[in-house]
């Protein structure tokens, strides 16, 4: 069977935390409500835009919260018109991507981001053509459903035995128990390592060369 590794975006591979809290921020002020603290909008990075909205706002409707994550993505493509969106690599990230597809690992994405802002951010870095499956939330249900990652093996000709996902959140390795998969969490982004341990992580990388000595472990 194909071994397959698969990389969570934002928190893993970028770092967008500042273009998220903005958009979130302008999405809270247009429907007339508080702006949300920059930390817990942190804590949600990972989860699909309505369920985001719904931590974030509990006390709304559904119909609110559906308006509000499409809101957030009109923030969002503002930003980026205006030139406004950075999200580097993380140091290291691609040096660690060209180690594990020299490998041998097949590499995919399974993101909370929509399938238009995933392809432009993996096309502006020119990494598109690593992976060979891109899972979002434009058509899945929100992480910690391991749908996404149970898509991703079957693109890759994977199984759960032969699959890693690869994130920085609780929710990212929570999915990965949820299909099967070995969990590595990334101590680089949104939950700490702590988080990720208590979660069920097999393995947490502190830095992006840890993260390559891990994938050559399990090979």
């Amino acid at each position: 069977m194909n071994r397959l590794a698969v990389f969570d975006c934002d928190g893993t591979l970028v770092d967008s935390q500042a273009n998220i809290c903005d958009a979130m921020e302008e999405t809270f002020a247009r429907a007339g409500l508080p702006l949300p603290g920059r930390d817990a909008v942190r804590r949600i990075v990972g989860l699909s835009l309505v369920e985001a909205v719904r931590a974030l706002h509990p006390a709304g409707d559904p119909e609110l919260h559906y308006a509000m994550a499409q809101d957030y993505k009109g923030c969002f493509h503002a930003l980026r018109g205006r030139g406004l969106v950075a999200e580097p690599l993380f140091d290291g990230i691609a040096d660690a991507i060209a180690s594990a597809d020299g490998d041998g690992w097949l590499l995919g994405v399974a993101t909370g981001k929509s399938d238009r802002g995933l392809n432009l951010c993996l096309a502006h870095h020119g990494i598109a053509d690593r992976f060979v499956t891109l899972q979002t939330a434009d058509r899945h249900p929100s992480k910690p459903h391991p749908s996404m990652l149970i898509q991703a093996m079957a693109d890759a000709g994977a199984v759960p035995e032969t699959t890693v996902m690869i994130g920085d959140t609780r929710f990212d390795i929570a999915m990965a128990k949820a299909a099967g998969a070995t969990a590595i969490g990334v101590a680089w982004g949104y939950h700490d390592a702590d988080e990720l341990h208590a979660e069920g992580a097999d393995h947490v990388a502190r830095h992006p060369a840890d993260l390559s000595a891990i994938l050559k472990e399990l090979k």
